[in-house]
């Protein structure tokens, strides 16, 4: 079967990354219609995910003052059964971006959980390493998502945890309780930057809900930086169908 239409093309870069190891009774609810969790070495993860969206274009077009933003976002790992291949992808537990329009889209068409909020960045790079900084703004208090990386990315390990993380090409949202949407990410292999040092300061319980207020007082398993490339999201469709 050809590829669906292009949705939208981007390049997402500087995708810092800090994955905790999580109960899997807190994720179930929240698993699409038709998929399941998906385990590296039978440990099931939700990253916290902050990266710059550049040279956005949505059908083919730039959007005035959508161009180039930030988001961050919560996300875990699901894997869906189609035809006797598995297809792994990535589910949301929230998306944040600092632009209205974003959210309405992505929240109408995909049924994803975006959410607008004042955000910043800031990418600083020195003689030995890189300060990347990712802020976003809830209920008045700024949280930060910080790391301090080599100058140098390397290849992604084969077999690695961080080529776990990365190379899941396909996002699955609840339509309805019998119905996911799916669709199609595309990029190459991804770079990683070793992190010397991060600092993560966040209220998930109030961010995210009460069952992942936990992670507050919790260390990610890892954290390290995904360089990032041009990506292309392919227009949707539902498990069993088409979107109509």
């Amino acid at each position: 079967m050809p590829p669906k239409k292009t949705f939208l093309r981007a390049e997402w870069r500087k995708l810092a990354m800090a994955n905790y190891v999580i109960d899997p009774s807190i994720l179930e609810p929240h698993v699409p219609y038709g998929t399941e969790l998906d385990f590296w070495r039978g440990r099931c993860y939700v990253s916290l995910v902050g990266f710059m969206f550049l040279n956005t274009r949505v059908l083919g077009l730039k959007v005035p003052f959508h161009v180039n933003f930030e988001e961050v976002n919560l996300r875990f790992y699901v894997r869906y059964q189609d035809g006797g291949e598995w297809k792994r992808g990535v589910v949301f537990i929230k998306e944040i971006v600092p632009k209205a329009a974003i959210t309405l889209v992505a929240n109408t068409l995909y049924k994803e959980h975006y959410q607008t909020m004042p955000m910043r960045h800031a990418w600083e790079e020195k003689d030995d390493h890189r300060l990347i900084n990712y802020g976003w703004k809830h209920r008045g208090k700024w949280n930060e998502f910080e790391v301090k990386t080599a100058i140098q990315p390397s290849p992604l390990a084969e077999g690695s945890e961080a080529e776990f993380i990365t190379e899941h090409f396909w996002g699955y949202s609840r339509y309805a309780a019998q119905q996911t949407i799916e669709y199609q990410v595309e990029h190459p292999r991804w770079e990683v930057y070793e992190v010397l040092d991060h600092r993560i300061d966040f209220d998930p319980g109030a961010l995210y809900g009460a069952e992942f207020a936990e992670l507050k007082e919790m260390t990610p398993v890892s954290v390290f930086v995904a360089e990032g490339s041009e990506v292309v999201v392919r227009q949707g469709g539902k498990i069993g169908g088409i979107i109509d």
